[in-house]
């Protein structure tokens, strides 16, 4: 499974280079395709292992683990609420891409008023910005890991 393999280079990372700054890319959809899932769990290993996670930055179809209308079965993970409270617990960035956010129908407070629409729909400890933050976490991190096509 992709999960473990990336768990496992981690586990070499670790071994051999301390405190490593990890930026993290996430394309897919939080349930049509396995890449959130894996992307949640690698940054929770880093974090675990003394690692930081510097930004996640969500684009095309990622965007939409950014939404606070998701309503998942009570027995199902509530992956946007898992992503926020990760942020929330460890100060970690969690951004949508604005181009992809709005052609999803995602917008936050500011976008909102922005675009004349009536409500906003963005989970707690996300934010919507441009593909300026990607660049950033390519380069103030150590290693940038894209998860999803």
């Amino acid at each position: 499974m992709a999960e473990g393999k990336h768990l496992t280079h981690l586990h070499t990372l670790d071994s051999n280079e301390n405190n490593m700054k990890f930026g993290i890319l996430v394309n897919e959809g939080p349930y049509t395709h396995q890449a959130s899932d894996s992307a949640y769990m690698f940054a929770k290993a880093a974090i675990e292992q003394g690692h930081e996670i510097f930004r996640v930055f969500f684009y095309h179809d990622g965007v939409n683990n950014g939404t606070r209308l998701a309503t998942p079965p009570q027995d199902d993970r509530h992956i946007p609420n898992r992503w926020s409270e990760l942020a929330k617990n460890h100060d970690i960035d969690l951004v949508l891409c604005v181009a992809a956010a709005q052609r999803r129908g995602l917008v936050d407070p500011e976008e909102m008023k922005r675009n004349k629409k009536d409500a906003d729909n963005i989970a707690d400890n996300f934010r919507i910005s441009g593909l300026g933050q990607l660049i950033e976490a390519g380069i103030q991190a150590d290693r940038l890991i894209t998860f999803g096509d």
